[in-house]
């Protein structure tokens, strides 16, 4: 069983896994949980050093610290599962956040406000006012478009002869405010039309699947 264990912990930090040597501040918890739920689910280690050194945890204080991070910190809550490993007489936490239906997750600081996070490869990044309302656009029944403005109709065209575009391309090209485009990008993403893409520079938008135009 620990040969398991030593398997995660050689995989490194990646988009479905991350280590954390320490539970000492809920809200930065809360942060890798919401990145968690909020994307494709994952894998938090605890009394794991980045460097994949095992320190091992007291599991009791370690596992109070989570269940306050995700019931409290965590708006709606997180759900989770542990397990724990016994390595050299050290415990290790395994906490596993399953993808979440019920998203988007937001942690609550302490300067009141709420912040989702998404989680890509191995960093933890407040996700834009688009997908969020790409969220709660896909929790409301979906309709299909009947006909297309040109502003609709520019960003396919574009899609088709490039990999991607930013919000603030798409914009100025387009001839359109934030709102307007912001619109438009929601509505096509939640349809499954264009891919978000978030990068460590930024947010970008690819064409997903062929619209029947």
């Amino acid at each position: 069983m620990e040969e398991k264990l030593l398997q995660y912990i050689r995989e490194g930090e990646h988009q479905r896994q991350d280590f954390k040597f320490a539970v000492n501040d809920c809200e930065k918890i809360a942060r890798s949980l919401s990145a968690f739920a909020n994307t494709d689910g994952g894998r938090l280690l605890l009394g794991v050093k980045d460097n994949g050194s095992i320190v091992g945890v007291r599991s009791d204080e370690e596992y109070y610290m989570i269940e306050s991070a995700a019931l409290r910190y965590c708006e709606p809550p997180v759900s989770f599962s542990t397990y724990e490993w016994h390595v050299n007489n050290k415990i290790v936490l395994e906490i596993n956040i399953p993808a979440s239906e019920l998203k988007p997750h937001y942690v609550k600081q302490r300067n009141g406000k709420r912040v989702a996070y998404i989680r890509v490869d191995d960093m933890n990044i407040a996700a834009g006012r688009v997908l969020q309302k790409v969220w709660k656009r896909a929790k409301l029944s979906k309709g299909n478009l009947v006909t297309l403005n040109s502003a609709e109709m520019f960003i396919l065209d574009y899609l088709q002869n490039n990999d991607s575009i930013t919000f603030g391309r798409f914009c100025r090209l387009a001839g359109l405010t934030p709102w307007q485009a912001e619109r438009i990008l929601v509505s096509f993403v939640a349809m499954g039309i264009i891919e978000l893409v978030t990068l460590e520079t930024g947010v970008v938008y690819k064409l997903k699947n062929m619209p029947q135009l």
